[in-house]
């Protein structure tokens, strides 16, 4: 009888239990969506579940600057040009950093001639912007952002992210794990709220 009874139990109860457990998929399957929406919506969905690889920038005072040693803090790179309507924007860069460097932010500038409005070297970038905006941000040498002959941090941005450039001052934010955060262009500031909003939600 006992084992009668377990069957007509179930024989009963099959069809709640089994939508029981269509329930509980449909809940994983919403809950996937969700999450690959918020991703999508981010524009990196697809980059967050691969490691972000490190690149070296040539320094402008030599030697090198490697995004691996800034890994566990954010990282605003931002190709910029000394004879640009957007060149003020240097000092917002310098006052971002000076905010919230304490509290880990890196800025690194990347000077480029990309778009016909870099000086003639490097060293007339670096007196530049020492004179006008009294930098202190980690700077590197003239570099290419876009094109066949761009640095491989913008050509990964290019092909993995669908990121270039449009014009000088344009903004990537790294987060603690190396990967794009957000982009914005030349009109975004850098005291912006959009800006310093995502910094915030990516400091350690």
């Amino acid at each position: 009888m006992l084992a009668g009874g377990r069957k007509l139990a179930i024989a009963r109860n099959g069809p709640a239990l089994k939508a029981a457990g269509k329930e509980q998929g449909m809940k994983r399957i919403h809950r996937r969506m969700l999450i690959g929406a918020a991703l999508a919506v981010a524009g990196f969905g697809p980059a967050l579940a691969a490691a972000a690889p490190a690149f070296r920038f040539d320094g402008i005072d030599g030697g090198t600057l490697d995004t691996s040693d800034w890994r566990g803090r954010p990282v605003l790179v931002v190709n910029t040009a000394s004879l640009c309507g957007f060149t003020p924007q240097y000092d917002a860069l310098q006052a971002l950093q000076d905010r919230y460097g304490p509290r880990g932010l890196v800025v690194l500038a990347v000077p480029s001639d990309d778009f016909a409005q870099e000086l003639k070297d490097d060293a007339a970038v670096k007196e530049f912007c020492a004179l006008t905006f009294d930098l202190t941000l980690p700077m590197t040498r003239i570099t290419h952002v876009r094109g066949a002959g761009a640095h491989p941090f913008y050509r990964w941005m290019a092909e993995e992210h669908g990121f270039t450039p449009g014009w000088n001052f344009n903004k990537v934010l790294l987060g603690p794990d190396g990967l794009p955060r957000g982009t914005w262009g030349a009109p975004v500031t850098p005291l912006s709220a959009a800006i310093t909003g995502a910094v915030e939600a990516v400091l350690p």
